[in-house]
């Protein structure tokens, strides 16, 4: 009898360590609110590997700054520490607490089950430019694999291959950059220009602003076709450029060998682009600017007093944008490029606003379906470089690993993993 009440005390009390256990470890809580998360970026870089091991990540969008939920894995959780992102143990009555606050019609708060990792492709040339590239950074920082294609890859039709396309600050309109007053006779711009005419001889056109123009077409057929594309700084107004301008020629003669169509303007087909309209070009080949789209000249206050403002939108009703917004703050460090953002009134009326900077009248965070595919343009070079020149080191984003600026590039990259509705809990 003594010994059977013995047995039946130490199962009692193994049974209590089990349940201990289970209750307090079944799930794990990776927070993106501000005081919370020691290493917001590299946050994103874990949800991606675990979709990467076939194991569901559940987004909590407007919970805790966007938090992700994830069954308690002992791989995890040390994955979790040897990345230093922080995490919380929590029971499953906690998550289900959670679930039903996110599910209260009054909370703007949704769940999204992120069920795949997105194969990623940025098209860049090879070898590194003078100038480093956003998204780049992030994507080695965060530890998300992408894989690099370029002119002969989209021309031979592989792009449908990717989930998920980011065009490395590329100017589609053929005129290298427009960087022909400043650094016409540098080694790397001779190269650059040496090295797509020998591309574009090669895949049979006569010119690099021809070729470029088929890149672009094969790129808006991707995303008709149900890709997502994301671009930063130059790829995105030059990629509507060369988008409009198809049937005419806006390259002075240093760029493609022969004069631009003097009728250009009035020939470019604005129902062609995705983003803007009624824009005049700058054809100028001295003069640092693709057209009136842009709104870097407006930046004139000091650097301190450059932000931008992110929209909020109904977590339940307006999921996409509602994900690629999500953040730990809604005023966010405003940064210059080539393009910085866009003035608003070249903007088409169906494209949706996600960030402004109301002050000055521009767009910096905009976002459009075309086809079965979505987009989003992103101004600006580097969010934590507020004036970045060619020739400047990269970011070191060990100095910056809890960036509102770069976690909005992130969330587009998770986006395509969403491919169901929202869960309902």
């Amino acid at each position: 009898m003594t010994h059977h009440f013995k047995m039946k005390k130490y199962l009692v009390i193994i049974l209590s360590i089990l349940i201990s256990n289970f209750a307090f470890g079944a799930k794990l809580l990776i927070p993106m609110d501000a005081g919370s998360q020691n290493n917001h970026i590299k946050a994103y870089g874990i949800a991606y590997w675990i979709l990467q091991n076939d194991i569901e990540v559940e987004w909590l969008l407007n919970y805790r700054g966007g938090s992700f939920l994830v069954d308690h894995y002992k791989t995890i959780e040390e994955e979790l520490i040897i990345r230093g992102v922080s995490f919380e143990k929590i029971a499953d009555v906690q998550a289900q607490q959670i679930k039903n606050t996110i599910s209260d019609p009054e909370v703007n708060q949704e769940v999204v089950a992120l069920q795949k990792a997105p194969k990623i492709a940025v098209y860049s040339p090879d070898g590194k430019q003078p100038w480093d590239d956003a998204v780049t950074l992030v994507l080695t920082y965060a530890e998300i694999p992408y894989e690099t294609v370029y002119d002969s890859a989209v021309v031979a039709g592989t792009l449908p291959e990717y989930d998920w396309l980011h065009l490395h600050h590329e100017d589609f309109t053929g005129q290298y950059g427009k960087f022909y007053r400043s650094y016409r006779n540098a080694p790397w711009y001779k190269k650059q220009q040496s090295d797509a005419e020998t591309m574009a001889s090669t895949l049979g056109f006569s010119k690099v602003s021809e070729m470029k123009r088929s890149v672009a077409l094969s790129i808006r057929n991707y995303t008709a076709g149900g890709g997502f594309l994301f671009t930063m700084c130059s790829g995105t107004d030059s990629y509507d450029i060369a988008l409009a301008a198809q049937h005419t020629d806006i390259c002075d003669y240093m760029f493609d060998g022969d004069a631009p169509n003097p009728n250009a303007q009035n020939e470019l087909n604005f129902d062609e682009t995705f983003a803007f309209k009624d824009f005049r070009l700058k054809m100028n080949p001295m003069e640092y600017e693709f057209s009136t789209i842009d709104g870097t000249k407006a930046h004139i206050v000091p650097e301190q007093n450059d932000k931008f403002t992110l929209f909020e939108f109904s977590a339940k009703w307006d999921v996409v944008p509602t994900m690629l917004c999500q953040n730990h703050t809604t005023i966010v460090d405003g940064f210059m490029g080539q393009t910085t953002d866009f003035y608003k009134k070249f903007i088409k009326s169906n494209v949706l606003v996600m960030g402004e900077n109301k002050s000055i009248g521009t767009a910096k965070y905009i976002h459009g379906e075309f086809g079965k595919g979505q987009w989003t343009f992103y101004g600006g070079h580097d969010p934590e470089d507020w004036r970045h020149y060619v020739g400047d080191p990269p970011t070191d984003l060990d100095l910056f690993p809890n960036s509102a600026g770069y976690r909005l590039i992130l969330n587009n990259i998770l986006f395509p993993a969403a491919k169901k509705k929202p869960q309902k809990t």
